[in-house]
């Protein structure tokens, strides 16, 4: 079902998964399409984000923000189409940054909507690279990760939106950059396309191994995405006075009890301690909001100088949304994972 000027399509919250999301935990619905009161705007999604931090939302155990309710559309980004207007800053077609998640149609006041303009260049580039994941890539990387010419970084999901831009980050101030990524296939693109030096597919059966082989003057700052079985290989590469970002962990989202094998506690806490690491999680625009206008700046002209390349997934349809955010919860992504939700025009 396409997007169409009468319905609103939208995608619930239908059950909160145990372990990983099953189709059954997401309900497709259809409402009318509301109408605008005064002072405010009827939004139509061209594209929504989709991206792990959605997993968190759908439990309902404690986190740094509120869960999604049962029966509530499933939260995310969208760059969308200002259909109808009652607000006096916005007009019919006018581009929007907004949060309007899972649905074609959403009322706004004006709160949180960032404007694009009339005619925006890449405009679902707001989702990713000059969005969230690109803010995250960069704040993380060079306020806590605080890179220096001649060290060694290593990044999990190194072809992902976060991964792929803190590697190519870390080569313009002159690190050495290994990235680490699932498959021979996103390893060869994440050397041969974003310039790393050198990448491990973690599916290898000698990844600790080859890890090792390509930090040989081990590992200064390490940008943690993923955790499990990378941060295991990861830990005992750590030089002295190694920074560690910490921005995600999806190798545990869909995790229902703690990892199998002996409490790690204690070597992680020796290690922190003999070799003064400093490990950082934040949460980007709740920390680095304010800076946001610095991370633009940069971040638009390393891409009009061709310094970062950037790799969109585009999937069509809202209804393939669910499908889409399963997969990405297993790697099965390449690049940004975007859902094309209706027609730019």
């Amino acid at each position: 079902m396409t997007q169409t000027s009468e319905t609103n399509r939208r995608i619930v919250l239908a059950s909160r998964p145990k372990g990983a999301p099953s189709p059954e935990d997401f309900r497709l619905e259809q409402a009318p399409v509301p109408t605008p009161k005064s002072g405010e705007v009827l939004l139509r999604s061209v594209y929504l984000s989709l991206d792990p931090y959605m997993r968190g939302r759908m439990s309902d155990a404690p986190s740094y923000a509120a869960p999604v309710e049962i029966d509530a559309v499933m939260v995310g980004a969208t760059v969308s189409r200002v259909v109808a207007s009652e607000h006096p800053d916005y007009a019919e077609g006018d581009w929007v940054l907004a949060y309007s998640g899972w649905q074609d149609y959403a009322l706004s006041d004006g709160t949180g909507l960032t404007p694009l303009g009339k005619a925006p260049t890449n405009p679902s580039y707001t989702l990713g690279i000059l969005g969230m994941p690109g803010f995250t890539a960069y704040m993380g990387l060079l306020d806590i990760g605080k890179p220096k010419a001649g060290e060694t970084l290593v990044v999990a999901a190194a072809t992902g939106p976060v991964g792929a831009t803190v590697g190519q980050i870390g080569k313009i101030k002159g690190c050495r950059v290994v990235g680490v990524a699932g498959g021979a296939e996103k390893c060869r693109h994440a050397v041969e396309v974003q310039g790393f030096d050198a990448c491990i597919d973690h599916y290898a059966d000698d990844f600790a191994e080859q890890l090792a082989k390509a930090c040989p003057q081990g590992i200064d700052i390490y940008f943690e995405n993923v955790g499990g079985k990378v941060f295991d290989a990861v830990l005992p590469l750590l030089n002295t006075a190694a920074r560690i970002p910490v921005c995600g962990l999806i190798s545990y989202y869909n995790a229902t009890s703690l990892p199998e094998g002996p409490d790690r506690t204690a070597v992680l806490m020796r290690n922190i301690l003999t070799k003064r690491l400093t490990i950082k999680g934040f949460i980007i625009f709740d920390d680095y909001g304010h800076r946001y206008n610095e991370f633009a700046k940069d971040m638009t002209e390393w891409l009009s100088a061709g310094k970062i390349q950037y790799r969109e997934q585009i999937v069509d349809g809202l209804e393939n949304a669910p499908k889409a955010f399963m997969g990405l919860l297993e790697g099965k992504n390449f690049g940004k994972l975007v859902i094309r939700v209706g027609a730019d025009s």
